[in-house]
């Protein structure tokens, strides 16, 4: 109906489905495109003398031209408060029936199922040799792989409306039993992990969070393949923390990370933590970038690829932007929440499939094993060492400092400070190493004289307690790890040795 107004009011001559079918649509409108009088003269064989002989006993006409856009069921459902029955009633049944029927005689029929395609057609249908069979066949495939997409994306509402009803997060028995990904093309990307190679960017159909799919560029040049997974790494760190965060990534491991009273001073934290490895790194902030954050961004030759932040004041975008030319400038708007929906990673010949990692962490549950406790000063950095370990590819091993700033914006002390890392900052990373005690070493080497002091996270148990040793000389003082080990006791034998204190989390953070 909606479609025969917007025709009849263009002045094209246009005819009610019902004055086809000879049949009036019922049920509300659920009914009306199911009827032979359509789907004969879309899948009768030209051919086929019988199958003429059919549609002329009959006085059906043959359907040459199938144009149809689908319910928008995906821009539906992702609408803020969108009721069950809305979703329900945006699931078109007709069109997706007519496409496919269209496609299968695609030797006959051209379908059409994206605007973006009108242009091919038309100039098509008016040369002088009409649709040629490349064109009908690849109009066919377009068209399949629309539906395909239209129905994964509501079997993915049916599972999340599935799980909104109590049942289980994906586990062995409710992962699906056939994947399908209805990732749709976003951008062509500079190139892939190397100049030969060539990429694009996917994103999920109808997402509206913050991520760096929904990013908006504000400025700078076109982004490659390791920008996207970079700026993701950055921005996943950064919105961990409740106050003003930065963080420096470089090839896809944090060098530097801070919380601070002011985005500035994070800044100027995180980019310390590191200053050789940050040069050309990835920038994230969790907070609108300012004019004093801009700033100390600009001071000296600081070299950076990519810039993600929620918003910029328009004082510090502009300054910017005319600080580099080719600087990518991204804005995601107000980060809400952790990453959603399932973790995927493709191997040869298939896919791994797990749950992210998110939520998994509560300082409530921390069990010190050592005789000394960590002192409420340490007990911020272990909070915060932990979150970024977390984020670094094992074997992961971060050492921070800080802690001994007050917290500000409504943190508080006390029985939260765990929670509150103002004032902390990462003085060394050991990231990706076969064996961890050279993880440890690494760390110890990046930060030097500033491991004095520091705390150490590691990501996952100690196997034996060299890796306590080597922390104990460098001068750390406490150590927050998953345990598990065989060799625990050994482990907590030479903290209380050098009279650290440790912490068991009972939670590993391996990211391969």
């Amino acid at each position: 109906g909606g479609t025969k107004k917007a025709l009849a009011d263009a002045g094209l001559p246009v005819k009610d489905v019902s004055e086809l079918t000879g049949f009036p649509e019922i049920l509300d409108g659920r009914v009306k495109t199911l009827h032979p009088a359509i789907y004969a003269g879309l899948l009768a064989k030209r051919d086929k003398p019988e199958h003429m002989t059919t549609l002329a006993e009959h006085k059906l006409p043959e359907i040459d031209l199938v144009v149809c856009n689908l319910y928008p069921f995906e821009r539906t459902v992702a609408k803020p408060g969108v009721t069950e029955a809305e979703a329900i009633e945006n699931i078109d049944i007709g069109g997706p029936c007519m496409i496919r029927a269209a496609a299968k005689n695609f030797d006959a029929v051209a379908v059409v199922a994206d605007p973006n395609q009108y242009e091919l057609v038309l100039s098509g249908l008016t040369g002088t040799g009409g649709l040629h069979r490349s064109v009908r066949l690849y109009l066919a495939a377009e068209a399949f792989e629309r539906v395909s997409r239209y129905d994964t994306a509501i079997e993915s509402y049916f599972m999340a409306l599935r799980g909104s009803e109590g049942e289980p997060v994906p586990d062995a028995n409710t992962f699906y039993r056939v994947l399908s990904l209805p990732f749709a093309y976003k951008q062509h990307l500079r190139y892939g992990e190397n100049s030969h190679q060539s990429a694009a960017f996917y994103a999920e159909p109808g997402i509206t969070r913050p991520c760096v799919a929904t990013a908006e560029q504000l400025h700078g040049k076109e982004l490659s393949y390791n920008n996207i997974l970079d700026l993701d790494s950055a921005l996943n760190l950064a919105r961990e923390f409740p106050g003003p965060a930065a963080v420096v990534v470089k090839h896809n491991n944090p060098c530097g990370a801070a919380c601070a009273a002011t985005l500035a001073d994070a800044f100027t934290a995180a980019w310390d933590g590191d200053p050789l490895s940050a040069f050309g790194g990835i920038l994230a902030f969790n907070r609108p970038v300012d004019a004093d954050t801009a700033s100390a961004l600009m001071a000296g030759e600081r070299f950076v690829e990519c810039v993600i932040a929620p918003d910029y004041d328009p004082s510090a975008l502009d300054a910017l932007k005319k600080w580099k030319k080719n600087v990518r400038l991204l804005k995601t708007g107000p980060l809400t929440g952790q990453p959603q929906g399932l973790d995927y990673r493709r191997v040869d010949g298939g896919l791994l499939v797990q749950t992210r990692d998110v939520g998994a962490d509560n300082p409530d549950q921390w069990k010190t094993v050592t005789k000394r406790q960590p002192t409420e000063d340490e007990s911020k950095a272990l909070w915060f060492a932990w979150l970024v370990c977390k984020h670094v590819k094992s074997n992961a091993i971060v050492l921070a400092s800080g802690g001994r700033q007050p917290p500000v914006n409504g943190l508080q002390q006390g029985a939260d400070a765990p929670r509150s890392p103002v004032g902390c900052h990462v003085v060394g990373v050991g990231a990706g190493q076969m064996s961890r005690v050279m993880s440890v070493e690494i760390a110890v080497q990046k930060a030097g004289d500033r491991s004095k002091g520091s705390v150490l996270a590691s990501d996952a148990f100690f196997p034996f307690p060299d890796n306590v040793e080597a922390a104990a000389a460098a001068g750390v003082t406490a150590i927050v790890q998953p345990g598990g080990s065989q060799r625990d006791q050994d482990s907590i034998d030479a903290c209380d040795k050098h009279g650290l204190a440790m912490v068991f989390t009972g939670v590993r953070h391996f990211r391969h």
